[in-house]
């Protein structure tokens, strides 16, 4: 018997019997609680004045000659903006638990 043979009858045995005992990390991922569980809050307002001073940071920037890095601050605010809009879709949109 070649030897490839025998591996493939070999590791699909020891994936099928490691699995069930959790002894492979894929078979633990699937079962594993997310890190970021609990609840998410956010602060719009926050949120909201830190873009602000990217987008001043960046007019700032781009005064100095610095146009890379003005974008760059740009991008940022933009994300944090949209962050902000997130948070306040999602406080608009989430629903009551069921059953109350």
């Amino acid at each position: 018997m070649r030897p490839l043979t025998t591996a493939r009858r070999f590791l699909p045995a020891l994936l099928a019997a490691t699995l069930p005992a959790g002894g492979v990390p894929a078979g633990q991922t699937a079962t594993a609680e997310p890190a970021a569980a609990g609840a998410v809050t956010c602060d719009i307002g926050e949120l909201k004045a830190d873009a602000r001073k990217e987008r001043d940071r960046a007019a700032q920037l781009k005064r100095l000659g610095a146009p890379a890095e003005a974008e760059r601050a740009v991008a940022k605010a933009e994300a944090l903006e949209k962050r902000a809009r997130r948070c306040a879709d999602a406080g608009n949109t989430s629903r009551p638990p069921f059953g109350k």
